[in-house]
C-alpha cells in the first residue's frame, strides 16, 4: 500500500514511519500534554502505538499521518482516522506542546477531511472524545461539526459523537 503525502500552505501531511518515533515519545510520555490520550505512558507503550499507526494503514486501509511543518521541518504532532476494536470510525489529532495555538490542528483536519471525503469516498466523517476535552470540542465545532448522537463505548465511557461535514460546504 502507499500512503500519500497530503500538502497544504503550512503543513505536510506524511506516513507514519520511525522517524516520527521522537515526536510521539516526546508527545506521549509528556503527562500534561497527553492526557486526553492516555497518556502519560511508558517509552514501550509509545513504540507499539507508533506501530498500530502505521499498521493502520495496512489494516483498514485508513490511518493517521504524521503533521510536518514546512518552515522548518520538524514534527509536531498526528492527524488522520483511528479505529479501535468495536469503535467507530473517527477524525483524530494531537499536536506536541511546540505546534499549538498556530492552527495547526485545524489546516491539518481541514487537510484530512478534504482526503476522506474525495479520496476515500466516505459519505461521513465522525469524532468523539472524552466529555472534559474542551479543546477538540471547540477545534470540531469550529470544523463544522454537530452532534449527532451520545455513545457508551466499549471502555465504558459515554461520549457525544460529532459529525463533520465536508470543508468548503
Amino acid at each position: 500500500m502507499i500512503i500519500p503525502t497530503i500538502e497544504t500552505e503550512k503543513l505536510s501531511l506524511v506516513p507514519p514511519t520511525l522517524e516520527a518515533f521522537c515526536v510521539y515519545e516526546g508527545f506521549y510520555t509528556d503527562a500534561e500534554a497527553s492526557k486526553a490520550y492516555g497518556g502519560p505512558i511508558t517509552t514501550e507503550q509509545v513504540w507499539a502505538r507508533l506501530k498500530a499507526d502505521i499498521g493502520s494503514w495496512y489494516m483498514l486501509g485508513f490511518g493517521v499521518w504524521v503533521i510536518q511543518r514546512k518552515s522548518d521541518n520538524n514534527y509536531i504532532g498526528t492527524c488522520g482516522f483511528w479505529q479501535g476494536k468495536e469503535w467507530p470510525k473517527e477524525l483524530t489529532w494531537w499536536v506536541a506542546p511546540q505546534g499549538r495555538g498556530q492552527g495547526v490542528a485545524t489546516e491539518a483536519s481541514n487537510a484530512a477531511l478534504l482526503h476522506a471525503y474525495n479520496e476515500f469516498g466516505w459519505d461521513t466523517v465522525e469524532t468523539y472524545m472524552n466529555d472534559d476535552n474542551r479543546a477538540a470540542r471547540a477545534l470540531v465545532e469550529k470544523l463544522g461539526g454537530k452532534k449527532v448522537k451520545r455513545a457508551v463505548f466499549t471502555d465504558g465511557l459515554s461520549r457525544d459523537i460529532y459529525q463533520i461535514p465536508k470543508p468548503g460546504l
